[in-house]
C-alpha cells in the first residue's frame, strides 16, 4: 500500500481463499467474505462500525449455512494503536467470533487461524504504533484459547509474513503459501477414507 487512500485487491485467484479453493479441487465451494478493515468485535471510530465482526457475523453465518469448515482468521486490524488493546485481548476478540460461529448450530468444523504479526512499517506505520509489541504475544494466546474452545488453529505467521512495504497486508507470495496451508490442515481435519 503507497498512500492510505489506496484501496486495490489481488484477484481473486490470488488471495489466499482462491489458492485455498484450487487447491482443494472440485466439490468444494469456497465463500470468501473478507473484508479489508474489519476488526473482530470493535466497531472503529474512524473506518465504521460496520467493519465490527462480531456485528456482521450472524448475517453470514446464515446467509451460507450450513457451513462445513468455517475457516476464521482475523485480529490484524486489532492491533491499531486506536484500539490500545493487550496480545490477549486481541486474542480474546477472536475468542468471541469462534464461540458465536459455535453457538450458531450452523457450522461443524471451525480453523482459527491466527494472522501474521504485523510489522511497523510504511504508510501504515503510525496507525499500527505498537503493533509489533503486540502481535509477538497473539499466536501464543489463540493456540491455546483454540485448544480449550476445541477448534483447529493454524499460526499464519509460521508460514507467511506481512508485506514489508506497509507491515500489515499480505504480498502475492504470502497469499499462495497461506492459502496452501490452509488446504493442507483442512485435509487433515477431514476424516480418513477408505
Amino acid at each position: 500500500m503507497a498512500s492510505l487512500d489506496e484501496d486495490r485487491r489481488f484477484g481473486r485467484a490470488i488471495r489466499w481463499p482462491g489458492v485455498l479453493a484450487a487447491a482443494l479441487g472440485p466439490g468444494w465451494d469456497v465463500i470468501e467474505e473478507g473484508h479489508p478493515g474489519r476488526t473482530t468485535v470493535h466497531d472503529d471510530p474512524i473506518e465504521g462500525a460496520h467493519r465490527n465482526g462480531l456485528t456482521v457475523l450472524p448475517a453470514i453465518v446464515e446467509s451460507h449455512r450450513p457451513v462445513d469448515i468455517a475457516v476464521l482468521m482475523l485480529g490484524t486490524n486489532d492491533h491499531k494503536q486506536r484500539f490500545s488493546l493487550t496480545g490477549f485481548d486481541i486474542a480474546r476478540g477472536a475468542r468471541r467470533l469462534v464461540e458465536a460461529l459455535q453457538a450458531s448450530g450452523h457450522v461443524r468444523r471451525i480453523l482459527w487461524v491466527c494472522p501474521p504479526p504485523p510489522l511497523e512499517r510504511g504508510v501504515l506505520a503510525e496507525m499500527f504504533q505498537g503493533a509489533e509489541a503486540r502481535g509477538a504475544t497473539v499466536a501464543g494466546h489463540m493456540r491455546a484459547m483454540a485448544a480449550e474452545c476445541g477448534t483447529d488453529f493454524l499460526d499464519a505467521g509460521a508460514v507467511a509474513a506481512v508485506d514489508p512495504l506497509d507491515g500489515v497486508h499480505l504480498n502475492e507470495a504470502a497469499h499462495a503459501a497461506l492459502g496452501a496451508a490452509i488446504a493442507a490442515k483442512i485435509a487433515k481435519m477431514l476424516p480418513a477414507t477408505t
